[in-house]
């Protein structure tokens, strides 16, 4: 019997779409070895590791500025809830820019739970001044505070 001529036979595909799909997972595979290779730790014999920031410059300019928080707090330029609410933000900036966590985001619960005591216990005892009712506590104890915990950082 002849060949029904309404019919075709199956097509087959081009060679082509082998060859790309083979580039393609060749893609994916070079790009599993590029990442795993940039991105594992220096092993090395002989390299030290160098901190990420200059931690007495760091400390001195934070002192600097919480120091400024007290003076303008004494001088009635930022009122008592201002001037605790900028050295809360003042100590979490620092330990951010110490450490590298973003500590400006977290709440106090939150630095708690994270190695970071003594900061989240500064920022306990600024939260009441920050958020709380009248009467607020002195901005020279809450400043003495924050940079008892900015001085003994390591």
């Amino acid at each position: 019997m002849q060949a029904d001529p309404a019919y075709y036979g199956p097509l087959q595909y081009s060679p082509l779409w082998l060859w790309c799909g083979a580039a393609l997972l060749a893609l994916v595979a070079g790009w599993f070895v590029f990442v795993f290779a940039t991105t594992r730790p220096d092993t090395k014999p002989g390299r030290t590791h160098t901190a990420l920031t200059d931690l007495p410059a760091l400390k001195a300019a934070y002192l600097q500025r919480i120091n400024d928080v007290e003076e303008d707090a004494a001088a009635g330029r930022l009122t008592a809830r201002a001037a605790h609410q900028e050295l809360s933000l003042l100590l979490r900036g620092f330990v951010r820019d110490a450490t590298g966590v973003d500590a400006t985001r977290m709440t106090q619960q939150d630095l708690a739970r994270h190695p970071l005591p003594a900061a989240a216990a500064v920022v306990a005892v600024l939260y009441p001044a920050e958020f709380g009712p009248e009467p607020l506590p002195h901005v020279g104890t809450s400043a003495a505070r924050a940079s008892e915990a900015v001085r003994a950082w390591t």
